[in-house]
């Protein structure tokens, strides 16, 4: 365990770009891995907030992500997630290499929503609002803008200070851009029913935004939340989407997005069009109404990612399957 390689932050992001992580997880999905197969996270409450640990194993390799979550982490100027994650051979589980779980987590998450917006979306959408203004919404700006022609951006945060920031930081990547606070209701609105793409990246409990405002043929994604009573869209644009998961199983347990409107009767679990896997096979009907994709993130996301960054650490072909 001594000369257990690790693989920093930086070294993540360089060994796997963005459009890199999208590619892999495509063609693990296409080379047949199963998403419902991957067994679920398990959470532990403790004082300071949650413990989770995601295993999955995919032949070639197994690997398991420790990851801790600290509400009020952000008021320490610390990250709200972290973690470590750790690679092993799927056939001895020797251990391989340890990897940052935060970069691992910042990567995989928008490419998993990229991958279902190059399936899900209509081709031009180039309008995209942002719902947050951390770390998963600056990357989900890159993400998307690797599978979308992106021509501007509009950042929608609870923290001016930090929307305006990210809003300068997507005009320095090229992009025009803007920023408004939650309170600004009619400004937020009226973004949300111009949007072509819109990204929820926050920790809301209750819907950011009212569902009749997003247009038929908007595609909304929503990874902010893994908990059954937390959502950050509402029952009225659930019922009129086509709505997409990661896996059913993961969805139905973890998924407050769409587990609270099976519970007040909005929907059924018939209403969910298809997985990840069905999507990139082509085998998701998609209607004419809004798109939804609902991420709580899943283990084997995880996997593919961290192997992509291992085998071109090791110096083999890169992205060579999980």
């Amino acid at each position: 365990m001594s000369d257990l390689p690790y693989l920093d932050a930086a070294t993540v992001e360089r060994l796997v770009p963005m459009g890199r992580a999208v590619q892999v997880l495509e063609d693990a999905l296409r080379a047949g891995l199963d998403p419902e197969a991957t067994p679920q996270r398990s959470a532990v409450a403790v004082p300071a907030g949650q413990l989770l640990l995601m295993p999955a194993a995919t032949g070639r390799y197994a690997g398991v992500k420790a990851v801790s979550i600290a509400p009020a982490n952000p008021e320490r100027g610390l990250p709200r997630i972290q973690g470590t994650y750790l690679l092993l051979d799927g056939a001895t589980l020797a251990p391989l290499a340890a990897l940052d779980g935060l970069a691992l987590t910042s990567l995989r998450t928008p490419a998993v929503s990229a991958l279902a917006v190059r399936h899900l979306a209509r081709p031009e959408g180039g309008r995209l609002v942002v719902f947050g203004s951390g770390p998963q919404a600056w990357g989900h700006v890159l993400a998307l803008r690797e599978v979308r022609p992106v021509t501007g951006v509009t950042v929608v945060g609870r923290d001016p200070g930090r929307a305006a920031a990210l809003a300068g930081r997507c005009r320095a990547a090229g992009l025009p851009a803007r920023a408004h606070g939650h309170e600004e209701a009619r400004a937020v609105a009226a973004a949300v029913a111009e949007a072509d793409l819109i990204a929820c990246c926050t920790t809301a409990r209750e819907p950011l935004f009212p569902g009749k405002l997003a247009r038929d043929g908007v595609t909304v994604v929503a990874v902010g939340s893994h908990e059954p009573d937390a959502r950050e869209l509402d029952g009225d644009l659930v019922a009129r989407a086509t709505v997409v998961v990661e896996a059913r199983s993961a969805a139905l347990e973890e998924a407050g997005d769409v587990i609270v409107p099976i519970r007040h009767g909005t929907i059924t679990s018939g209403h969910l069009a298809g997985n990840l896997a069905e999507l990139v096979a082509g085998a998701v009907p998609v209607g004419s109404g809004p798109r939804v994709f609902k991420s709580t993130g899943m283990a084997w996301e995880d996997l593919v990612v961290a192997a992509a960054a291992y085998e071109a650490w090791a110096g083999g072909e890169p992205g060579e399957g999980a």
